[in-house]
């Protein structure tokens, strides 16, 4: 029998999810990919292929807590685990090959999942995040996606609603709008926009090549999404794979986190925003976050942000040069 539940840190108020089950997941088969045609677990949808995870942390079902301390607290593991698969060609290597009208229907895949899931009372946030390269633990190389649905909102995402809303409520306007702006007005670390979205180096990165990706209109879910927006999201993020793989002329492994707002409550002063980790800082040294980044949060920097966000705005034009993205783009690089 399975184990699923989520175990309470209260040092840092943070629920950690426990499952037995994610033990089993195969680990990079070299024979029988689970999410190629022909395999029997997917069925595609023009490109795209939605399927509920096999390895769960989350289920709709999860079994009632039997027994529990009388300090620690644990409860159910409610919500639900989805895979997006991307493509059905296994040997793509990152979003920057599919056509723009391939990353249009993934967009497309992950509004509607997110409006599924906010039907659910029982889901509160729903977090999407993709993991590309061996570096960062893939265990399936074929492109995908995944989508949890919590019942709780995040530890980091609780940290960003706090700051937000006390800026909100100091200026009366939005901290991501200013960011924006003041990115905007420097340009030092601009990478990419197009009419819609605006991807670049923040001032304050943590990883030595980090890029963030901004609407520039103020929404908050993936669901609020215009269809002119969708587009452009799907634009932006082809250039910023492409610019990533083609700054060290190899793959670039990365975490890609999509913030959005929880689906329960008013957060008026939140704003839509995707996160990219690039795990190099060079073409063959890994950044580690070592005991300082571990111990306290604290990042180190080694480089200057602006000279790092040069590199990326070259890496840009030579992905746009050299055909690293599928296909005309429909902005610029910076």
């Amino acid at each position: 029998m399975a184990k699923r539940e989520l175990r309470y840190n209260p040092l840092l108020g943070q629920w950690v999810m426990v499952s037995s089950e994610r033990a089993l997941r195969p680990w990079r088969p070299s024979d029988k990919c689970p999410f190629c045609p022909g395999s029997g677990e997917v069925v595609f949808k023009g490109n795209v292929a939605v399927v509920p995870n096999k390895y769960p942390v989350l289920t709709p079902d999860a079994a009632a807590i039997v027994g529990g301390g009388r300090f620690f607290k644990k409860c159910p593991a409610l919500g639900a685990c989805y895979i997006v698969v991307e493509t059905p060609r296994h040997g793509v290597s990152d979003l920057c090959e599919l056509s723009h009208e391939e990353m249009r229907a993934v967009v497309r895949a992950w509004v509607e999942l997110t409006k599924e899931l906010s039907r659910s009372g029982r889901v509160n946030y729903v977090a999407i995040f993709r993991n590309r390269g061996e570096e960062v633990g893939v265990s399936l190389s074929h492109p995908h996606t995944q989508v949890y649905a919590l019942p709780h909102i995040p530890l980091k995402v609780r940290v960003k609603l706090r700051n937000a809303r006390g800026y909100y409520l100091r200026s009366r306007e939005c901290l991501f709008c200013r960011i924006l702006r003041e990115e905007l007005s420097d340009g030092a670390r601009v990478i990419y926009r197009n009419r819609d979205f605006l991807a670049f180096l923040p001032f304050y990165a943590n990883w030595p090549f980090e890029v963030h990706v901004y609407p520039v209109r103020h929404i908050k879910l993936l669901t609020e999404l215009s269809d002119s927006e969708v587009s452009y999201l799907a634009d932006v993020l082809r250039a910023i794979t492409g610019a990533l793989n083609a700054l060290f002329s190899r793959p670039m492994p990365y975490v890609m986190f999509i913030y959005q707002a929880p689906l329960k409550g008013e957060y008026e002063y939140f704003h839509l925003h995707i996160e990219f980790y690039p795990m190099l800082r060079d073409r063959d040294k890994l950044k580690y976050a070592a005991g300082i980044e571990l111990g306290t949060w604290d990042f180190t920097y080694d480089g200057v942000p602006e000279e790092n966000a040069r590199e990326l705005r070259r890496a840009c034009r030579k992905a746009l040069e050299e055909r690293y993205i599928n296909g005309p783009v429909l902005g610029s690089c910076n």
